[in-house]
């Protein structure tokens, strides 16, 4: 949102962004573009200064594109003077420009302004919003010409350090672009390649969370235990928490997942009770990509100190594979484990039925003469095995 920028003339909300310079005889007009209802406007800079220019759709052949394809452009106009074409004032400023591009830089920023407000609009969650977002910036940035799709196919193809997942990303971002903006597109077809995660050992979870700081490694060892992204748990908030028995609930669950609860261990309720209470929010405004990047920095430092380049595939996901995996392997029950997950599609959790086997695998072992000896060490992680003259056998993997 823009400083000091006039209140939109449609829904009247100041919730609007800058959105380039339009440069005419009276000087420089600065033009804006409504986040809530997309309407675009602009403001003089003479004479009477709480005059706005209101926008006007037009439909026309778009500049420097081919005569068949039509699209949305915007005129605008004084509501006290005569109609101006921003087509022709645009094409005389880019013209004056050494080396000009066929579209201008505003032209192009306001494009990518009205893709986020038309995902926001369509009910698009945050996430693909700041990945479509990202992606096209992306491009751009890389030489692509949004308004050229061969150029933007190679662009994505050229890209060596994208792998198959962030290539079918940008091609997702740059078709709903072109689907917004009527531009005829064939995308590229790239297939995905499934890959077993990576399932690190619980000693080098255990030693990362060891290295973190408070609030990292809370959120750690909250993933670790149960299962929650990242995003679930950075807008988890402390009417959430129930620390009296300890227990977590999920209401604002991710990607179309089910709210769920879990029960947590003492040491995690400690963990989260040392937290300050700033906000509603248990690990404050923090958001994922800034905790992650924390983790990348934490995970190259002690990897480096104990000499395990393993460490450095570790991420927030991973312990959600890892909590997943153990579960399975504990109970065999998909069905649990699908639940634990949130997943409303067993095809997404069926993928914890083909990982490693654990036979090989080291374990503690413990004895249980009574009742309260066995609860308690269930309660520590602990599996029963058998009973052997009336003692309870147990283990736990190492």
């Amino acid at each position: 949102m823009s400083k000091n920028a006039p209140p939109c003339p449609l829904c009247k909300t100041k919730n609007v962004w800058k959105d380039g310079i339009r440069q005419t005889k009276y000087g420089n007009i600065q033009r804006y573009l409504c986040r809530e209802c997309g309407y675009r406007f602009s403001k003089t800079s003479w004479n009477r200064s709480d005059e706005l220019e209101h926008v006007q759709r037009v439909h026309r052949e778009p500049l420097n594109m081919h005569p068949s394809l039509l699209s949305n452009r915007q005129i605008c106009a004084l509501e006290t003077k005569r109609v101006k074409n921003l087509v022709k004032v645009e094409t005389r400023t880019e013209n004056r420009l050494a080396g000009a591009t066929k579209h201008s830089e505003a032209e192009i920023r306001g494009k990518i302004v009205e893709v986020t407000w038309r995902l926001k609009k369509d009910g698009y969650s945050k996430s693909t919003i700041y990945s479509y977002s990202k992606f096209l910036i992306l491009l751009i940035k890389y030489g692509a010409n949004l308004f050229d799709p061969e150029s933007v196919k190679d662009i994505i193809a050229t890209q060596k350090s994208w792998g198959t997942s962030s290539k079918l990303m940008a091609v997702a971002a740059y078709t709903f672009f072109t689907s917004l903006n009527q531009i005829p597109w064939n995308p590229p077809k790239y297939k995905p390649k499934r890959r077993l995660p990576f399932i690190p050992l619980e000693n080098e979870i255990d030693n990362l969370i060891a290295a973190a700081g408070k609030k990292l490694a809370t959120s750690l060892q909250l993933v670790k235990e149960t299962e929650m992204r990242i995003g679930e748990a950075c807008k988890l908030r402390w009417i959430d928490v129930d620390l009296q028995r300890t227990t977590i609930t999920v209401n604002d669950p991710e990607k179309g997942s089910n709210p769920r609860m879990f029960k947590i261990s003492s040491k995690l309720a400690s963990m989260i009770n040392t937290l300050p209470r700033k906000n509603d929010y248990v690990f404050g405004k923090q958001k994922p990509r800034n905790i992650a990047s924390h983790l990348r920095r934490v995970r190259k430092r002690l990897a480096q100190k104990l000499q395990n380049p393993r460490l450095n595939y570790i991420h927030f996901h991973t312990l959600r594979h890892w909590k997943a995996t153990m579960e399975y392997h504990k109970t065999r029950n998909i069905i649990y484990v699908m639940q634990m997950l949130g997943h409303r599609d067993i095809k997404n959790t069926l993928i914890y039925t083909h990982l490693i086997e654990f036979e090989g695998d080291e374990y503690h072992s413990a004895v249980a003469k009574t009742t309260e000896e066995a609860k308690s060490l269930i309660e520590t992680g602990f599996e029963y095995v058998c009973t052997h003259q009336n003692m309870l056998l147990f283990r736990k993997r190492k």
